[in-house]
Formats: C-alpha cells, structure tokens, sequence
C-alpha cells in the first residue's frame, strides 16, 4: 500500500516594516506624465493590497526605504553585491523565525531532510546549509536547494518532499520557502514594471511533511505549461539587483489557457473544477485571481484565502502558497483540495491536497 506523505503543519512570519504606502508615493513620483499616474493610482487602488512587509529597516527617523537615509534613498541604487549581502543576514534569519513559528505546532526533532526554496538571492554555502547549521541539524541531513523557480517553487519543494516521504516512510522533511523581494527595488519611469514591484513583499513560511496522519494528505502533483509565453514572466540579473518582468497579458494569458479543456484539466490535476471544495491558488495578484475564478467559473468565495494573504502580506513569490496553505489547514475540513501557481514559463504546476483522515 502507497505511504501518504503529509503537510502535518505550517508556521508563517514576515519582517515588522510595512512598506506598501511608501512604495506607492516612491513609484507614482516617477511617472513622467499625468496620464499614466491616474492610471497607476487606479490600479494600485485595486490591487487588493493593504500590506507588504520588508526586511529593509526603518530609518532612524522612522522613514522607509526610500525615504531620506533608507537604502534606496541614493541616485544611484544599491547593487547586487550589497543586495546579496543584505539577503545572507536577511534570508536565514527570517526562515528561523517561520520556522520557530511552526516548532510551536509540532515537534521538529528527527529532522532528516531539509528542502529549501528561494528566487531572490544567492549565497553560498547556500541558506539551506546556513539554515541547517543554525538549527543544529546533523551534518548526515539532506539537503535540496530549489532556486529560481518562483512563484511556483512551493509546489516543487512540497512535491519533493512527498516523493522522499514515499521513499522513505520515516522521513521527516522540513520545508522553508524565503523570499526577500524588497531586495530588488528598480528605479524606473515605465508603468508595467511599477505595478509589478507593486505586487511583491518578503516573507517566509516552514512545513513539516511526513507519513504521520494529521494537516492535510498530498496528492499527485501536476505541471503544465502554457505555449508562447516564456517571457511574460522572467527576472533579469541586473547590476542593480534582479529586474522582475511581470506582463499586463499575464491574467489574460491565463484565463484563455484555463478556458481550454485540456490545459484546464492539466492545470487542475484532472479534476472537475466544481467538485473541488478546497482551493489554495498562489496570491499572485488581484487580476490572476480573478482569471482563474473566472475562468473556471468558481463560486465568488472560492479563493477568499488567498485573497486575504494578497491583502495582508502581497505576492511573496515561492512562500505565498504555503501562506494560502497555512490559512486553510486552520479552516474546516477539505476533502477534495488543489494547489495551484503560476511562475516563470509561463507555468502552472500543483498538487491535490485532502485533510487527514
């Protein structure tokens, strides 16, 4: 009989400094005509969005970042270099405090794999083996790091995490999904490019998996792509940090490729859109939420979860499904669940998802 591997819980933090309202005054006084500031004031009013949280400290004054003496606050931004740095401290630290989150859930001990997921900064030895040393684990634990994946990256830490569960029915991996998308503010006068930084937050969330029966039970995972649309999502490694490339066809793209049967059905496991009573879609903006909505034809209270993680954190790339996640193992049971993001490719991977029995 096959093991079921298990999210058996999730712990969640995010930094203390809440950005959102200082970005969007920062962004709207570089817009170099009236006509595209009414057009951003309109979105950002309907982006859905009330918090973004960052690493970056508050200024001495109680500024922002991009305030007088913040880190942006130069004609010149910072590099990557000093950006990378920033991310060394930044990163392992905030993984810590999530996953000091989730200890106050379940037990950590016996820890024999540990799997990390990050797209906004590199270091090494890597944040997993930082992570790792910091916790005290084993040198003997393995360890995966999943890089540059995106927003998607949850779905393939916590599928591979099911796929060593099932291996080895007495593993207990520990998953951490970090992301420090502050890091990569980018001065620019374009509209597409200020609304995307307008939708991303640093945040980072820890799941333990194993085969013990409690959270929620994972199903087969899934993956699909959509075709001719490698560049509506990308980051581009600057001198000045990573340069996220969001296109306005994202939500467009998304919703006709979910209007065709077979990328639907590829996109949703196979499953009968309307028989699945659990949704956990990654937050990645109002417009994408409501693609999929839509498309699908979901009930108006579908996605309310990761509605209210786009209001109260934004899109934190990889950790924001396991925010979605988090949320919903709090909620009522679910019998028929399906996880689902979008990232870089453009591609839609998931995974079905039930609670234990």
């Amino acid at each position: 009989m096959p093991i079921n591997a298990h999210i058996t819980a999730i712990g969640a933090a995010v930094p203390d400094h809440d950005i959102h309202a200082a970005f969007i005054a920062w962004a709207r006084a570089r817009l170099p005509d009236p006509r595209s500031a009414r057009v951003f004031d309109r979105m950002a009013s309907r982006a859905a969005i009330q918090h973004r949280w960052s690493i970056l400290p508050v200024g001495a004054d109680g500024g922002s970042p991009v305030d007088v003496g913040g880190f942006y606050a130069r004609d010149i931004l910072p590099g990557t270099a000093e950006r990378m740095k920033l991310y060394a401290e930044a990163a392992p630290a905030l993984a810590l405090t999530a996953i000091a989150a989730l200890g106050e859930k379940v037990a950590l001990d016996g820890v024999t794999h540990l799997v990390v997921a990050s797209c906004t900064g590199f270091v090494a030895p890597g944040i997993d083996q930082i992570i790792a040393a910091r916790l005290g684990l084993a040198p003997s634990v393995e360890r995966l790091l999943v890089g540059f994946m995106g927003c998607y990256a949850a779905v393939a830490a916590l599928r591979s995490a099911r796929h060593i569960v099932r291996s080895e029915p007495d593993a207990r991996v520990l998953v951490v999904c970090v992301e420090l998308s502050t890091l990569h503010l980018q001065d620019s006068p374009a509209l597409e490019p200020l609304l995307a930084m307008l939708q991303f937050g640093d945040g980072a969330a820890a799941a333990l998996v194993s085969a013990e029966p409690a959270g929620f039970a994972l199903g087969a995972p899934f993956a699909t792509t959509l075709p001719d649309s490698a560049e509506l999502i990308r980051w581009d490694i600057t001198d000045q940090g990573f340069a996220m490339h969001l296109s306005g066809e994202v939500p467009g793209r998304i919703a006709a490729g979910l209007a065709d049967p077979v990328f639907a059905a590829a996109a949703t496991g196979g499953q009968d859109p309307q028989g699945i009573d659990g949704w956990a879609v990654h937050a990645g903006g109002r417009s994408i939420l409501d693609a999929v909505e839509t498309a699908l034809s979901l009930r108006h209270d579908a996605l309310a979860t990761s509605r209210g993680v786009l209001a109260d954190v934004g899109n934190m790339s990889s950790a924001t499904l396991m925010f979605v996640l988090a949320r919903l193992l709090d909620g009522p049971k679910i019998d028929n669940g399906v996880a689902l993001a979008f990232g870089p490719g453009l591609a839609a991977e998931g995974f079905a998802f039930r609670s234990a029995e």
